[in-house]
Protein backbone atom coordinates (compact mmCIF):
# COMPACT_ATOMS: atom_id res chain seq x y z
CA UNK A 1 0.00 0.00 0.00
CA UNK A 2 2.73 2.42 0.53
CA UNK A 3 4.83 1.50 -2.55
CA UNK A 4 1.34 2.38 -4.58
CA UNK A 5 1.01 5.68 -2.84
CA UNK A 6 4.28 6.92 -3.55
CA UNK A 7 3.99 5.87 -6.85
CA UNK A 8 0.42 7.29 -7.30
CA UNK A 9 2.09 10.94 -5.59
CA UNK A 10 4.92 10.21 -8.25
CA UNK A 11 2.38 10.34 -11.01
CA UNK A 12 0.60 13.50 -9.89
CA UNK A 13 3.40 15.19 -9.66
CA UNK A 14 4.66 14.24 -12.86
CA UNK A 15 1.23 15.12 -14.70
CA UNK A 16 1.13 18.22 -12.71
CA UNK A 17 4.16 19.51 -14.22
CA UNK A 18 4.02 18.28 -17.59
CA UNK A 19 1.03 19.98 -19.21
CA UNK A 20 -0.19 19.34 -22.60
CA UNK A 21 0.77 21.92 -24.64
CA UNK A 22 3.40 21.78 -27.75
CA UNK A 23 5.27 24.54 -29.98
CA UNK A 24 3.74 25.39 -33.05
CA UNK A 25 6.24 24.90 -35.96
CA UNK A 26 9.32 26.53 -35.52
CA UNK A 27 12.60 26.96 -37.59
CA UNK A 28 15.38 24.53 -35.76
CA UNK A 29 17.80 25.76 -33.77
CA UNK A 30 21.69 24.94 -35.67
CA UNK A 31 24.38 23.76 -33.78
CA UNK A 32 27.66 22.45 -35.30
CA UNK A 33 30.80 20.44 -33.81
CA UNK A 34 33.77 19.14 -35.07
CA UNK A 35 34.18 15.26 -34.94
CA UNK A 36 36.26 13.45 -32.86
CA UNK A 37 35.54 16.35 -30.35
CA UNK A 38 36.19 15.45 -26.74
CA UNK A 39 33.35 13.84 -24.96
CA UNK A 40 31.82 16.75 -22.33
CA UNK A 41 32.42 19.72 -24.71
CA UNK A 42 30.63 21.93 -24.94
CA UNK A 43 28.02 22.58 -27.81
CA UNK A 44 25.71 25.23 -26.58
CA UNK A 45 23.79 27.14 -23.66
CA UNK A 46 20.19 26.06 -24.08
CA UNK A 47 18.51 28.67 -21.45
CA UNK A 48 20.06 31.57 -23.29
CA UNK A 49 19.07 30.00 -26.63
CA UNK A 50 15.38 29.10 -25.42
CA UNK A 51 15.35 32.53 -23.38
CA UNK A 52 14.53 30.26 -20.59
CA UNK A 53 14.71 31.61 -17.12
CA UNK A 54 16.85 30.68 -14.64
CA UNK A 55 16.38 26.97 -13.43
CA UNK A 56 13.70 26.68 -15.77
CA UNK A 57 15.09 23.54 -17.65
CA UNK A 58 15.30 22.00 -14.25
CA UNK A 59 12.05 22.92 -12.56
CA UNK A 60 10.41 21.99 -16.09
CA UNK A 61 12.16 18.76 -16.61
CA UNK A 62 14.36 19.43 -19.73
CA UNK A 63 15.59 16.30 -21.60
CA UNK A 64 16.75 15.71 -24.96
CA UNK A 65 15.37 13.15 -27.27
CA UNK A 66 16.54 12.03 -30.58
CA UNK A 67 15.52 9.44 -33.22
CA UNK A 68 15.86 5.91 -32.13
CA UNK A 69 17.00 7.17 -28.93
CA UNK A 70 20.27 7.50 -28.90
CA UNK A 71 22.07 9.34 -26.38
CA UNK A 72 25.06 11.69 -28.55
CA UNK A 73 23.93 15.19 -26.02
CA UNK A 74 23.96 15.39 -22.50
CA UNK A 75 21.84 18.68 -21.24
CA UNK A 76 22.71 19.97 -17.39
CA UNK A 77 19.64 20.90 -16.19
CA UNK A 78 21.21 23.00 -13.35
CA UNK A 79 23.07 25.35 -15.92
CA UNK A 80 21.66 24.72 -18.96
CA UNK A 81 24.80 23.80 -21.02
CA UNK A 82 24.60 21.02 -23.80
CA UNK A 83 27.27 18.93 -23.92
CA UNK A 84 28.59 15.78 -25.81
CA UNK A 85 28.39 12.56 -24.45
CA UNK A 86 30.83 11.06 -26.73
CA UNK A 87 33.34 11.62 -29.31
CA UNK A 88 31.50 11.90 -33.07
CA UNK A 89 32.84 9.98 -35.63
CA UNK A 90 31.29 11.74 -38.77
CA UNK A 91 32.05 8.53 -41.40
CA UNK A 92 30.26 6.55 -38.64
CA UNK A 93 27.54 8.21 -38.49
CA UNK A 94 26.88 9.32 -42.06
CA UNK A 95 29.30 8.27 -44.09
CA UNK A 96 30.30 9.82 -47.33
CA UNK A 97 26.45 11.92 -46.89
CA UNK A 98 27.02 15.62 -46.66
CA UNK A 99 26.14 17.80 -44.34
CA UNK A 100 26.36 15.39 -41.60
CA UNK A 101 23.37 16.28 -39.39
CA UNK A 102 21.88 14.45 -36.10
CA UNK A 103 18.30 15.96 -35.40
CA UNK A 104 17.42 16.23 -32.17
CA UNK A 105 14.55 17.98 -30.01
CA UNK A 106 14.69 19.57 -26.68
CA UNK A 107 11.42 18.55 -24.47
CA UNK A 108 10.48 20.64 -21.38
CA UNK A 109 7.39 19.77 -19.30
CA UNK A 110 4.55 22.47 -17.64
CA UNK A 111 3.90 23.21 -19.64
CA UNK A 112 5.10 20.82 -22.76
CA UNK A 113 7.22 22.33 -25.65
CA UNK A 114 8.91 20.78 -28.57
CA UNK A 115 12.37 22.90 -29.56
CA UNK A 116 13.61 21.32 -32.73
CA UNK A 117 17.72 21.39 -32.81
CA UNK A 118 20.11 20.28 -35.58
CA UNK A 119 23.56 19.46 -34.87
CA UNK A 120 25.94 19.25 -37.75
CA UNK A 121 29.38 17.55 -37.58
CA UNK A 122 31.94 19.01 -39.41
CA UNK A 123 34.66 16.49 -40.97
CA UNK A 124 37.78 16.53 -40.36
CA UNK A 125 40.98 15.36 -42.42
CA UNK A 126 41.24 12.14 -40.07
CA UNK A 127 41.66 9.69 -43.23
CA UNK A 128 44.33 8.69 -45.48
CA UNK A 129 43.22 8.33 -49.68
CA UNK A 130 43.62 3.84 -50.00
CA UNK A 131 43.97 2.17 -53.21
CA UNK A 132 41.77 -0.82 -53.18
CA UNK A 133 44.83 -2.73 -55.17
CA UNK A 134 48.26 -1.24 -53.69
CA UNK A 135 49.42 -3.24 -57.74
CA UNK A 136 48.02 -2.12 -60.66
CA UNK A 137 49.08 -3.92 -63.89
CA UNK A 138 48.58 -2.58 -67.46
CA UNK A 139 49.28 -4.44 -70.48
CA UNK A 140 49.57 -1.47 -73.04
CA UNK A 141 50.48 -2.52 -76.99
CA UNK A 142 53.23 -0.74 -78.01
CA UNK A 143 50.55 0.27 -81.02
CA UNK A 144 49.27 2.58 -78.85
CA UNK A 145 48.99 6.31 -80.03
CA UNK A 146 50.05 9.26 -77.82
CA UNK A 147 47.24 10.58 -76.01
CA UNK A 148 45.41 7.51 -76.08
CA UNK A 149 43.79 7.30 -72.23
CA UNK A 150 43.91 4.49 -69.77
CA UNK A 151 41.69 4.81 -66.76
CA UNK A 152 42.41 3.41 -63.48
CA UNK A 153 40.90 2.56 -60.41
CA UNK A 154 40.07 5.02 -58.18
CA UNK A 155 41.13 5.46 -54.40
CA UNK A 156 39.03 6.11 -51.66
CA UNK A 157 38.64 8.35 -48.74
CA UNK A 158 36.27 8.17 -46.28
CA UNK A 159 36.46 12.28 -45.64
CA UNK A 160 34.01 14.40 -47.63
CA UNK A 161 34.48 17.80 -49.48
CA UNK A 162 37.96 19.18 -49.06
CA UNK A 163 39.07 16.61 -47.21
CA UNK A 164 38.19 14.12 -49.74
CA UNK A 165 40.10 13.09 -52.87
CA UNK A 166 41.42 16.39 -54.85
CA UNK A 167 44.03 14.88 -57.49
CA UNK A 168 46.18 11.90 -58.55
CA UNK A 169 50.12 11.96 -59.29
CA UNK A 170 52.34 10.34 -60.92
CA UNK A 171 55.81 9.62 -60.42
CA UNK A 172 58.08 11.31 -63.24
CA UNK A 173 58.70 9.36 -66.42
CA UNK A 174 59.29 9.66 -70.40
CA UNK A 175 55.97 8.32 -71.65
CA UNK A 176 52.45 9.05 -69.38
CA UNK A 177 51.27 11.64 -67.29
CA UNK A 178 48.08 11.11 -65.12
CA UNK A 179 44.69 13.61 -65.36
CA UNK A 180 42.13 13.80 -62.69
CA UNK A 181 38.64 13.33 -63.96
CA UNK A 182 35.63 13.19 -61.75
CA UNK A 183 32.55 10.38 -62.68
CA UNK A 184 28.82 11.20 -62.90
CA UNK A 185 28.52 10.08 -58.87
CA UNK A 186 31.46 13.13 -57.89
CA UNK A 187 34.12 10.55 -57.15
CA UNK A 188 37.51 11.37 -58.61
CA UNK A 189 39.66 8.66 -60.77
CA UNK A 190 42.84 9.09 -62.28
CA UNK A 191 43.56 8.38 -66.01
CA UNK A 192 47.10 7.76 -67.70
CA UNK A 193 47.91 9.37 -70.68
CA UNK A 194 50.49 7.97 -73.31
CA UNK A 195 52.62 10.98 -74.06
CA UNK A 196 54.76 9.04 -76.75
CA UNK A 197 54.75 5.66 -78.19
CA UNK A 198 56.12 3.19 -76.56
CA UNK A 199 58.85 0.45 -77.85
CA UNK A 200 59.00 -2.86 -76.55
CA UNK A 201 62.55 -3.47 -77.80
CA UNK A 202 63.72 -0.64 -76.26
CA UNK A 203 61.77 -0.85 -72.87
CA UNK A 204 59.14 -4.07 -71.86
CA UNK A 205 57.90 -2.46 -69.03
CA UNK A 206 57.64 0.15 -66.68
CA UNK A 207 56.69 0.52 -62.70
CA UNK A 208 55.03 3.84 -62.15
CA UNK A 209 54.26 5.19 -58.55
CA UNK A 210 50.32 6.47 -58.56
CA UNK A 211 49.71 9.08 -55.69
CA UNK A 212 46.15 9.95 -54.55
CA UNK A 213 45.86 12.96 -52.40
CA UNK A 214 43.34 14.68 -50.64
CA UNK A 215 42.75 18.75 -50.71
CA UNK A 216 42.94 18.75 -46.53
CA UNK A 217 45.52 21.05 -44.77
CA UNK A 218 48.15 19.42 -44.33
CA UNK A 219 46.98 17.37 -47.08
CA UNK A 220 46.90 13.21 -46.67
CA UNK A 221 48.00 10.86 -49.46
CA UNK A 222 48.52 7.68 -50.56
CA UNK A 223 49.98 5.63 -52.96
CA UNK A 224 49.56 2.59 -55.45
CA UNK A 225 52.58 1.13 -58.03
CA UNK A 226 51.62 1.15 -61.50
CA UNK A 227 53.10 -2.14 -63.07
CA UNK A 228 52.47 -1.45 -67.30
CA UNK A 229 53.68 -4.46 -69.77
CA UNK A 230 53.91 -3.72 -73.00
CA UNK A 231 52.95 -5.92 -75.35
CA UNK A 232 52.74 -6.61 -79.19
CA UNK A 233 50.17 -4.62 -81.43
CA UNK A 234 46.55 -5.80 -81.15
CA UNK A 235 44.79 -3.23 -83.11
CA UNK A 236 41.39 -3.73 -81.97
CA UNK A 237 39.18 -2.46 -78.64
CA UNK A 238 36.33 -4.46 -78.20
CA UNK A 239 33.26 -2.27 -78.65
CA UNK A 240 29.93 -2.29 -76.43
CA UNK A 241 26.73 -2.09 -78.57
CA UNK A 242 25.66 0.34 -76.10
CA UNK A 243 27.74 2.70 -74.27
CA UNK A 244 25.27 3.05 -71.40
CA UNK A 245 23.10 0.65 -70.04
CA UNK A 246 20.00 1.24 -67.64
CA UNK A 247 17.76 -0.86 -65.52
CA UNK A 248 15.26 -0.31 -63.19
CA UNK A 249 14.78 -2.55 -60.26
CA UNK A 250 12.56 -3.10 -57.39
CA UNK A 251 14.04 -3.33 -53.91
CA UNK A 252 13.02 -6.24 -52.99
CA UNK A 253 14.25 -8.31 -56.43
CA UNK A 254 15.61 -11.93 -55.09
CA UNK A 255 19.57 -12.49 -55.14
CA UNK A 256 20.75 -13.73 -58.70
CA UNK A 257 17.91 -11.61 -60.63
CA UNK A 258 19.53 -11.00 -63.66
CA UNK A 259 19.51 -6.93 -64.15
CA UNK A 260 20.16 -6.89 -67.85
CA UNK A 261 23.52 -8.77 -70.40
CA UNK A 262 25.91 -6.13 -71.59
CA UNK A 263 27.57 -7.11 -74.78
CA UNK A 264 30.76 -6.46 -76.85
CA UNK A 265 32.79 -7.35 -79.75
CA UNK A 266 35.99 -7.82 -81.14
CA UNK A 267 37.39 -7.71 -84.94
CA UNK A 268 40.51 -9.51 -84.10
CA UNK A 269 40.80 -13.12 -84.43
CA UNK A 270 41.78 -16.09 -82.29
CA UNK A 271 42.92 -15.22 -78.58
CA UNK A 272 43.03 -11.41 -79.96
CA UNK A 273 39.10 -11.57 -80.35
CA UNK A 274 37.82 -13.46 -77.03
CA UNK A 275 36.32 -10.81 -74.67
CA UNK A 276 36.09 -10.97 -70.96
CA UNK A 277 33.52 -9.32 -68.86
CA UNK A 278 34.52 -7.52 -65.28
CA UNK A 279 33.80 -4.89 -63.24
CA UNK A 280 35.69 -1.85 -63.17
CA UNK A 281 35.97 0.60 -61.15
CA UNK A 282 34.46 -0.90 -58.57
CA UNK A 283 33.67 0.19 -54.71
CA UNK A 284 33.36 -2.24 -52.05
CA UNK A 285 29.45 -1.39 -52.38
CA UNK A 286 29.58 -2.02 -55.89
CA UNK A 287 31.09 -5.36 -55.56
CA UNK A 288 28.96 -6.37 -52.74
CA UNK A 289 25.81 -5.49 -54.46
CA UNK A 290 26.56 -7.12 -58.31
CA UNK A 291 28.20 -9.49 -60.12
CA UNK A 292 28.95 -9.87 -63.85
CA UNK A 293 29.36 -13.42 -65.52
CA UNK A 294 32.88 -13.38 -66.79
CA UNK A 295 31.79 -14.80 -70.25
CA UNK A 296 28.04 -13.83 -71.12
CA UNK A 297 28.17 -10.46 -69.88
CA UNK A 298 24.88 -10.83 -67.72
CA UNK A 299 24.90 -8.80 -64.25
CA UNK A 300 22.93 -10.12 -61.48
CA UNK A 301 22.01 -9.28 -58.24
CA UNK A 302 24.53 -10.44 -55.72
CA UNK A 303 23.16 -8.68 -52.40
CA UNK A 304 19.56 -7.12 -51.21
CA UNK A 305 18.69 -3.62 -52.34
CA UNK A 306 17.69 -1.12 -49.61
CA UNK A 307 15.62 1.77 -51.68
CA UNK A 308 15.75 3.61 -48.04
CA UNK A 309 19.92 3.63 -48.18
CA UNK A 310 20.96 4.03 -51.76
CA UNK A 311 18.48 4.98 -54.47
CA UNK A 312 20.83 4.41 -57.51
CA UNK A 313 23.94 2.68 -58.41
CA UNK A 314 26.56 3.30 -61.54
CA UNK A 315 28.17 0.71 -62.61
CA UNK A 316 31.38 0.23 -64.57
CA UNK A 317 31.81 -2.56 -66.57
CA UNK A 318 34.98 -3.28 -68.69
CA UNK A 319 35.27 -5.86 -71.81
CA UNK A 320 38.89 -7.07 -72.02
CA UNK A 321 40.38 -9.13 -74.69
CA UNK A 322 43.16 -11.31 -74.04
CA UNK A 323 45.93 -8.75 -75.68
CA UNK A 324 46.38 -4.95 -74.17
CA UNK A 325 43.20 -3.61 -75.34
CA UNK A 326 39.81 -3.01 -73.11
CA UNK A 327 36.33 -1.04 -73.69
CA UNK A 328 33.73 0.08 -70.97
CA UNK A 329 30.44 0.87 -70.64
CA UNK A 330 28.35 2.40 -67.59
CA UNK A 331 25.19 0.49 -66.22
CA UNK A 332 23.26 2.97 -64.89
CA UNK A 333 20.51 1.05 -62.07
CA UNK A 334 17.78 2.72 -60.37
CA UNK A 335 15.74 0.92 -57.30
CA UNK A 336 12.77 1.38 -57.02
CA UNK A 337 10.63 1.22 -53.45
CA UNK A 338 8.18 -1.31 -52.84
CA UNK A 339 6.69 -1.03 -49.02
CA UNK A 340 9.28 -3.17 -46.78
CA UNK A 341 8.84 -0.73 -43.80
CA UNK A 342 6.08 -1.09 -41.12
CA UNK A 343 5.66 2.55 -39.35
CA UNK A 344 8.17 2.64 -36.28
CA UNK A 345 6.51 4.41 -33.12
CA UNK A 346 8.89 6.09 -30.32
CA UNK A 347 7.62 6.73 -26.98
CA UNK A 348 8.84 10.14 -25.60
CA UNK A 349 6.93 10.85 -22.29
CA UNK A 350 4.18 8.22 -21.12
CA UNK A 351 1.54 8.91 -17.52
CA UNK A 352 0.61 5.21 -16.10
CA UNK A 353 -1.61 6.36 -13.47
CA UNK A 354 -4.15 9.54 -14.31
CA UNK A 355 -6.56 11.28 -11.65
CA UNK A 356 -10.15 10.49 -12.30
CA UNK A 357 -10.86 14.20 -11.86
CA UNK A 358 -8.36 15.16 -14.77
CA UNK A 359 -10.00 16.68 -17.85
CA UNK A 360 -7.80 16.68 -21.19
CA UNK A 361 -4.61 15.75 -19.44
CA UNK A 362 -1.80 14.55 -21.51
CA UNK A 363 -1.03 10.99 -21.20
CA UNK A 364 1.44 9.84 -23.74
CA UNK A 365 3.59 11.77 -26.03
CA UNK A 366 5.38 9.73 -29.13
CA UNK A 367 6.12 10.39 -32.62
CA UNK A 368 5.96 8.09 -35.69
CA UNK A 369 8.25 6.94 -38.74
CA UNK A 370 8.49 5.02 -41.51
CA UNK A 371 11.42 4.77 -43.60
CA UNK A 372 9.78 4.39 -46.85
CA UNK A 373 9.60 6.96 -49.32
CA UNK A 374 6.38 8.70 -51.07
CA UNK A 375 3.03 7.22 -50.11
CA UNK A 376 4.71 4.41 -49.00
CA UNK A 377 6.24 6.81 -45.98
CA UNK A 378 3.00 8.73 -45.14
CA UNK A 379 1.43 7.05 -42.09
CA UNK A 380 -1.76 7.65 -40.19
CA UNK A 381 -2.08 6.93 -36.50
CA UNK A 382 -5.71 6.20 -34.81
CA UNK A 383 -6.52 4.62 -31.18
CA UNK A 384 -9.62 3.03 -30.32
CA UNK A 385 -13.21 4.94 -30.88
CA UNK A 386 -14.99 3.56 -27.87
CA UNK A 387 -12.35 5.21 -25.07
CA UNK A 388 -12.54 8.99 -23.44
CA UNK A 389 -9.27 9.42 -24.98
CA UNK A 390 -8.10 11.16 -27.84
CA UNK A 391 -4.73 12.13 -30.27
CA UNK A 392 -3.46 15.36 -31.54
CA UNK A 393 -0.84 15.76 -33.96
CA UNK A 394 2.04 18.46 -33.99
CA UNK A 395 5.23 19.15 -35.02
CA UNK A 396 7.45 16.26 -36.86
CA UNK A 397 5.42 13.31 -36.77
CA UNK A 398 4.94 14.06 -32.85
CA UNK A 399 1.20 13.41 -31.43
CA UNK A 400 -0.10 13.71 -27.88
CA UNK A 401 -2.46 11.31 -26.35
CA UNK A 402 -5.28 13.18 -24.28
CA UNK A 403 -8.23 12.51 -21.91
CA UNK A 404 -11.47 14.16 -24.00
CA UNK A 405 -12.84 14.09 -20.23
CA UNK A 406 -12.65 13.67 -16.86
CA UNK A 407 -12.67 10.13 -15.64
CA UNK A 408 -14.64 8.05 -13.18
CA UNK A 409 -12.83 5.20 -11.10
CA UNK A 410 -15.68 4.01 -9.64
CA UNK A 411 -16.99 3.47 -13.59
CA UNK A 412 -13.71 2.07 -14.39
CA UNK A 413 -10.44 2.09 -13.55
CA UNK A 414 -8.11 0.64 -16.21
CA UNK A 415 -7.66 1.17 -19.63
CA UNK A 416 -5.90 -0.74 -22.67
CA UNK A 417 -5.43 1.87 -25.45
CA UNK A 418 -3.64 0.39 -28.89
CA UNK A 419 -2.03 3.23 -31.01
CA UNK A 420 -2.26 2.07 -34.13
CA UNK A 421 0.08 3.41 -37.29
CA UNK A 422 -0.68 2.29 -40.67
CA UNK A 423 0.87 3.53 -43.78
CA UNK A 424 -0.16 4.65 -47.32
CA UNK A 425 1.60 1.96 -48.68
CA UNK A 426 0.09 -1.32 -50.64
CA UNK A 427 -0.55 -3.25 -49.51
CA UNK A 428 -0.93 -1.15 -46.31
CA UNK A 429 2.28 -2.02 -43.67
CA UNK A 430 1.02 -1.34 -39.96
CA UNK A 431 2.21 -1.00 -35.88
CA UNK A 432 0.85 -1.48 -32.98
CA UNK A 433 1.58 0.13 -29.23
CA UNK A 434 0.06 -0.75 -26.24
CA UNK A 435 -0.33 1.27 -23.32
CA UNK A 436 -1.85 1.04 -20.13
CA UNK A 437 -3.58 3.78 -18.30
CA UNK A 438 -4.78 3.15 -14.64
CA UNK A 439 -7.28 5.80 -13.13
CA UNK A 440 -6.36 6.77 -9.87
CA UNK A 441 -9.17 7.63 -7.04
CA UNK A 442 -9.95 10.72 -6.20
CA UNK A 443 -12.42 11.35 -2.74
CA UNK A 444 -15.72 12.43 -4.57
CA UNK A 445 -17.92 10.31 -2.98
CA UNK A 446 -19.24 10.70 0.39
CA UNK A 447 -19.67 7.88 2.79
CA UNK A 448 -22.94 6.53 3.22
CA UNK A 449 -25.05 4.63 6.18
CA UNK A 450 -26.16 1.06 5.41
CA UNK A 451 -29.72 2.81 6.51
CA UNK A 452 -31.49 6.18 7.20
CA UNK A 453 -31.74 5.77 10.96
CA UNK A 454 -31.36 2.86 13.71
CA UNK A 455 -33.96 2.56 16.64
CA UNK A 456 -31.42 1.13 19.83
CA UNK A 457 -33.57 -0.03 23.04
CA UNK A 458 -31.81 -0.34 26.00
CA UNK A 459 -33.30 -2.34 29.12
CA UNK A 460 -32.51 -0.11 32.54
CA UNK A 461 -30.78 -2.48 34.74
CA UNK A 462 -28.04 -3.24 31.57
CA UNK A 463 -24.16 -2.65 33.16
CA UNK A 464 -22.14 0.13 32.01
CA UNK A 465 -20.12 -0.82 28.90
CA UNK A 466 -22.92 -2.54 27.53
CA UNK A 467 -22.37 -2.82 23.99
CA UNK A 468 -26.08 -1.95 22.79
CA UNK A 469 -25.83 -1.90 19.18
CA UNK A 470 -23.45 -1.50 15.84
CA UNK A 471 -23.64 1.56 12.99
CA UNK A 472 -22.22 0.60 9.37
CA UNK A 473 -21.71 3.06 7.00
CA UNK A 474 -19.42 2.25 3.19
CA UNK A 475 -17.65 4.75 0.99
CA UNK A 476 -16.94 3.66 -2.79
CA UNK A 477 -13.86 5.29 -3.08
CA UNK A 478 -10.57 2.96 -2.74
CA UNK A 479 -7.56 3.45 -0.86
CA UNK A 480 -7.34 6.26 2.18
CA UNK A 481 -9.84 7.77 0.49
CA UNK A 482 -12.61 4.76 1.81
CA UNK A 483 -10.97 5.06 5.48
CA UNK A 484 -14.33 5.69 7.54
CA UNK A 485 -14.18 7.28 11.26
CA UNK A 486 -17.52 7.22 13.21
CA UNK A 487 -18.15 10.09 15.89
CA UNK A 488 -21.05 11.36 18.35
CA UNK A 489 -21.77 15.11 17.47
CA UNK A 490 -23.56 17.01 20.53
CA UNK A 491 -26.91 16.68 20.66
CA UNK A 492 -28.86 19.59 19.47
CA UNK A 493 -30.52 22.12 22.65
CA UNK A 494 -33.11 20.55 23.98
CA UNK A 495 -32.61 17.28 23.24
CA UNK A 496 -30.54 16.12 26.02
CA UNK A 497 -31.38 16.77 29.84
CA UNK A 498 -28.81 19.91 30.59
CA UNK A 499 -27.62 17.93 33.86
CA UNK A 500 -25.75 15.15 31.81
CA UNK A 501 -22.92 15.35 29.52
CA UNK A 502 -22.94 13.53 25.96
CA UNK A 503 -19.76 12.02 27.06
CA UNK A 504 -20.63 10.24 29.88
CA UNK A 505 -23.96 8.49 28.35
CA UNK A 506 -22.88 7.12 25.05
CA UNK A 507 -19.93 6.29 23.17
CA UNK A 508 -18.99 5.21 19.75
CA UNK A 509 -16.06 3.30 18.47
CA UNK A 510 -14.62 5.41 15.87
CA UNK A 511 -13.31 2.22 13.20
CA UNK A 512 -16.22 -0.24 14.19
CA UNK A 513 -19.20 1.62 14.68
CA UNK A 514 -20.08 -0.22 17.94
CA UNK A 515 -22.10 1.90 20.49
CA UNK A 516 -21.20 1.42 24.13
CA UNK A 517 -23.82 2.96 27.08
CA UNK A 518 -21.54 4.39 29.52
CA UNK A 519 -24.26 5.13 32.16
CA UNK A 520 -25.82 2.08 33.12
CA UNK A 521 -29.10 1.30 34.25
CA UNK A 522 -31.10 4.03 35.90
CA UNK A 523 -29.20 6.81 34.70
CA UNK A 524 -31.98 8.51 32.45
CA UNK A 525 -35.34 8.74 32.78
CA UNK A 526 -35.99 8.97 28.70
CA UNK A 527 -35.11 8.82 25.16
CA UNK A 528 -32.81 10.72 23.30
CA UNK A 529 -31.62 11.18 20.18
CA UNK A 530 -27.76 11.23 19.00
CA UNK A 531 -25.89 12.36 15.55
CA UNK A 532 -23.12 10.21 14.37
CA UNK A 533 -20.92 11.73 11.96
CA UNK A 534 -18.60 9.72 9.37
CA UNK A 535 -15.59 11.31 9.00
CA UNK A 536 -14.03 10.79 5.33
CA UNK A 537 -10.49 12.44 3.44
CA UNK A 538 -12.69 15.00 2.19
CA UNK A 539 -16.05 16.17 4.51
CA UNK A 540 -18.04 14.49 6.74
CA UNK A 541 -21.43 12.42 6.37
CA UNK A 542 -24.19 12.84 9.36
CA UNK A 543 -27.50 10.50 10.19
CA UNK A 544 -29.69 10.78 13.11
CA UNK A 545 -30.73 8.06 15.73
CA UNK A 546 -32.58 7.20 18.40
CA UNK A 547 -30.91 5.96 21.42
CA UNK A 548 -33.62 5.97 24.30
CA UNK A 549 -33.18 4.72 27.83
CA UNK A 550 -36.38 4.21 29.77
CA UNK A 551 -36.68 3.99 33.79
CA UNK A 552 -39.18 1.18 33.02
CA UNK A 553 -38.52 -1.16 29.73
CA UNK A 554 -40.74 -3.72 29.95
CA UNK A 555 -44.02 -2.92 28.21
CA UNK A 556 -42.85 0.49 26.26
CA UNK A 557 -42.63 0.85 22.60
CA UNK A 558 -40.00 3.37 21.40
CA UNK A 559 -40.79 5.59 18.42
CA UNK A 560 -38.20 5.16 15.43
CA UNK A 561 -36.53 8.33 13.25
Amino acid sequence: MAATSRKLRQVLIFFVLLGFCLEGVAEPRRYSVVEETESRSFVTNLVNDLGLGPRELSRRGARVISRGNKLHLHLDLETGDLFLNEKLDREDLCGHSEPCVLRFQVMLNSPLDIFQAELQVIDINDHSPVFPDKDIVLKISEGSLPGITFPLKNAQDMDVGRNSIDNYLISSNSYFHVLTRKSSDGRKYPQLVLDKALDREEQAELRLVLTAQDGGSPPRSGTAEVYIEVVDINDNVPQFEQLVYRAQIPEDSPLGFLIVAVSATDKDMGSNGEISYSLFQASDEISKTFSVHARTGEIRLKNQLDFEKAQSYEVNVEAKDTGSFSGKCTLLVQVLDVNDHAPEVTMSALISFIPENANKTMVAVFSVSDLDSGENGKTICTIQDDLPFFLKSSVENFYTLLTEKPLDRESRDEYNITITVSDMGTPRLKTEHNITVQVSDVNDNAPAFSQTSYTLLVPENNSPGLHIGTVSATDTDSGTNAQITYSLLPPQEGDQDPQLALASLLSIHADSGQLVDLGGAGTLSQSYHYEVCLMGDSGTSEFKFLKPILPNFQGHSLPEV
